[in-house]
């Protein structure tokens, strides 16, 4: 049988994220690939007490159909903490409950942009985001970064020069892949830009409480007073990702139709999941939880690159994150990342080579991704000397 499979999924390269699962599932594999919650940190015993509890208490409402921007309940309680710990509320803002924050990203590439339109993204930007506005058919052009993030002068030198551009998608606090967060001056520039040009912004804030260093910098969405940024985060970093929940919080028009798209795709949030994370938020101290969390992290990350200052070769370079899952690296002109991937796979040691972040994947590139949440100690360490031997045998 000979299918037609359309242009929009063709453009769609998925192996680097089925090359990450591949190796998640590998119990042989020392997984550096990974952006997986560590799940040691999985609230198990009270997520189940609290399924149980909802299915013989309230049957009814957890398995039957419920309004497709949410239970409202849980979009009080989500807006309430987004007020709480991220200042973030406009009385024209909604929230609309979705299927993790890869949804909520898919939503409004919907409803935002046609076949052919241009979406700014940060280079490099997460693989898999940057997959769904493929699937979309639209045009991903690059903004350039360094080690404080997006560059505001480099952003408005790409509106000059580019037309159709619909919105920007950015994650400025811990970065995927690069780890970097961008400073309250530089967001405060970009904002400017984005209100004289007109321009949406879609940040992605799923690792923003995960901070281990440093101060803490508000959101694009605090500073919001014109309806121009869309917020996407997610609960799959602070509670657990198979969950599969994550939210909007947007100007109320822009929710009117980002609930019609999301009626057509599924309906409505599985309302067990909704019930179990809200009556979890009533209970539980989550704060204390994420700081449980930020606290592991900051030992694992510590653990990483102590190893790579030790294994490594001098010429390699990265940069050492604030907080979130990632240490992002870079070997330097002439080497490409990928080839030293293949390399450590026949060792059984995985991480994403950088070119899967890119806009465009073909190219050749000299960084890589190595993500520090999910392995023990030991296994980071062991990893990062396999890495290493291989990275010394390059020259």
């Amino acid at each position: 049988m000979n299918y037609y499979i359309s242009d929009k999924i063709r453009a769609v390269d998925g192996e680097a994220i089925s090359r990450l699962f591949r190796a998640s599932a590998d119990p042989t594999c020392i997984c550096l690939a990974a952006g997986n919650p560590s799940p040691e940190l999985f609230p198990n015993e009270q997520l189940a007490d609290l399924a149980q509890e909802i299915l013989r208490e309230d049957p009814v409402l957890a398995l039957q159909y419920n309004m497709t921007a949410g239970y409202t309940p849980f979009r009080e309680a989500i807006m309430a903490r987004a007020k709480r710990v991220e200042g973030i509320g406009q009385p024209f803002d909604q929230c609309v409950v979705t299927c993790g924050g890869q949804q909520g990203a898919d939503i409004i590439a919907k409803i935002a942009a046609e076949p052919g339109d241009v979406v700014l993204v940060e280079e490099p930007s997460y693989v898999g985001t940057l997959n769904t506005f493929r699937s979309h058919g639209l045009k991903l052009v690059g903004v350039p970064t360094d080690e404080n993030g997006l560059i505001p002068e480099g952003l408005e030198k790409v509106l000059q020069e580019t037309d159709r551009v619909r919105f920007l998608y950015t994650i400025p606090t811990f970065q995927n892949p690069a780890g970097t967060t961008v400073p309250v001056e530089r967001r405060k520039k970009i904002y400017e830009i984005a209100k004289r040009y007109n321009l949406l912004i879609l940040e992605d804030n799923p690792y923003g409480e995960l901070r281990f260093h440093g101060e803490w910098v508000p959101t694009f969405k605090s500073m919001d007073t014109e309806g121009l940024v869309i917020y996407v985060s997610s609960f799959s970093k602070i509670l657990a990702p198979g969950l599969r929940l994550g939210y909007l919080i947007l100007h109320e028009t822009l929710a009117e139709r980002a609930i019609v798209a999301k009626q057509c795709s599924d309906v409505h949030t599985p309302m067990l999941i909704q019930l179990m994370a809200m009556r979890f938020m009533e209970r539980y101290d989550m704060d204390a939880m994420i700081k449980e969390m930020s606290a592991m992290y900051q030992h694992k990350c510590q653990v990483m690159i102590e190893a790579m200052k030790e294994c490594f070769p001098e010429w390699v370079t990265w940069v050492e994150p604030q907080g979130g899952l990632f240490v992002w690296c870079d070997l330097g002109e002439g080497y490409d990342a990928y080839e030293v991937s293949e390399i450590c796979a026949k060792e059984k040691v995985a991480f994403v080579p950088g070119n899967a972040f890119m806009t465009d994947m073909s190219k050749p590139c000299s960084n890589f991704r190595l993500n520090f949440s999910t392995m023990s100690d030991e296994k980071i360490r062991e990893g990062i000397a396999i890495l290493g031997r291989t990275l010394h045998n390059l020259k």
